[in-house]
């Protein structure tokens, strides 16, 4: 009989497939891709998120796209080459782990990346806002949250004071501007 280490990896070795995924503020109709976290093999699944150094080794491949950890180093290498992926999931291990945010907003702001980005893992209702600000064009919903209850969050604020990837203008900035 395996041991639960082995059962916990071979479960971890099988693509995810999320149903629930917010694509550019909408419920979408259907997601093809697959999430796969093994660094030895392609997935069967495609088109798959695999883990950066796969992608790497297999560029030539339009059905795979990178899957970057929390902890990616986004060197100005590896933002260049990121520039040429179709998409980019980024994981988030747990809810609590905020460094995909600042992966996203890297590669939107400093590497000029305008592809998808998805959040994928442990992605909540209530960090959609925030994903959505710091660049995240797709977010794939752990399979306990309700796609209802993330459209609403979503539009739950319609003014921020603070800038993010697309207001570029503080609150204060503009209301300082309309008086002048």
């Amino acid at each position: 009989m395996p041991s639960n280490d082995t059962q916990t990896e071979a479960v971890e070795q099988t693509p995810v497939h999320v149903d629930h995924l917010i694509e550019n503020g909408e419920l979408a109709a259907e997601n093809a891709w697959c999430v796969s976290y093994d660094a030895e093999a392609l997935p069967e699944q495609r088109p798959a998120f695999v883990p950066l150094t796969l992608w790497q080794a297999n560029q030539d491949d339009n059905e795979l796209a990178p899957l970057l950890t929390s902890d990616t180093e986004l060197t100005t290498e590896l933002g260049s080459t990121l520039k040429g992926a179709s998409a980019i999931a980024v994981d988030f291990p747990a809810f609590t782990d905020g460094r995909g945010y600042t992966i996203a907003r890297l590669l939107r702001e400093r590497y000029g990346y305008t592809g998808e980005i998805r959040a994928v893992g442990d992605v909540l209702v209530d960090q959609l806002d925030y994903m959505r600000r710091c660049g995240f064009s797709a977010m794939a919903l752990r399979d306990d949250q309700h796609p209802e209850d993330a459209l609403r969050a979503l539009n739950a604020f319609s003014v921020r004071y603070q800038t993010d990837v697309e207001e570029r203008q503080a609150l204060f900035e503009k209301r300082l501007t309309a008086s002048h």
